[in-house]
């Protein structure tokens, strides 16, 4: 087996958290909402990892801004699709104003209903195009296979140069699908 990569299949909110863990992340501010459960139930099997529990949305982005400015590492906010999404938007221009790294991760609909209008719950017209004004690096993910190389994009962009925040918008379908990923 020798020069062979070992692979995994996990859910697409696993593949999130195990990446935030290889990158050193020790604590995640947010909160829970039917897109993004699959985030939280990775957390769950993740105990090295604190989850700390907001109010409202903003108040997330605001702790992970803070925590990125007293620790000196960047902070992550999760939050759920449409107006969740959007509710981070103010720390994070907070965070772009004064070159703050925060991860935000959100959840987006589910994929087959990007970009037809059709209703879906919490839907926003386009949320991934909301985050330019505010963010250093934005970017969708479409498959579980790209959830860690996007990431790690993210956390490359926002931490380089100009520190400044990233957004990772992940359609729900995909947090809840699984896909095979490198260990």
């Amino acid at each position: 087996m020798s020069g062979q990569e070992v692979t995994h299949t996990v859910t697409g909110g696993t593949a999130v958290v195990r990446t935030l863990e290889a990158h050193g992340v020790e604590a995640v501010f947010g909160i829970p909402g039917t897109h993004n459960l699959a985030v939280y139930e990775g957390l769950a099997s993740c105990p090295e990892m604190t989850h700390v529990l907001a109010r409202h949305e903003q108040g997330s982005g605001f702790m992970a801004d803070g925590y990125a400015r007293a620790g000196g590492r960047f902070g992550v906010c999760l939050s759920t699709t449409g107006p969740a999404a959007l509710n981070v938007l103010t720390p994070l221009g907070t965070a772009f104003a004064d070159s703050v790294p925060v991860l935000s991760i959100a959840s987006e609909i589910p994929s087959r209903g990007l970009g037809l209008g059709k209703g879906f719950l919490h839907e926003c017209a386009d949320q991934l195009g909301c985050y330019t004004p505010v963010t250093k690096f934005s970017a969708r993910v479409t498959e579980v296979e790209q959830i860690a190389p996007a990431m790690c994009t993210a956390i490359a962009e926002m931490t380089s140069g100009r520190p400044r925040p990233a957004a990772l918008d992940i359609p729900c379908d995909i947090l809840d699908a699984d896909g095979i990923v490198p260990d």
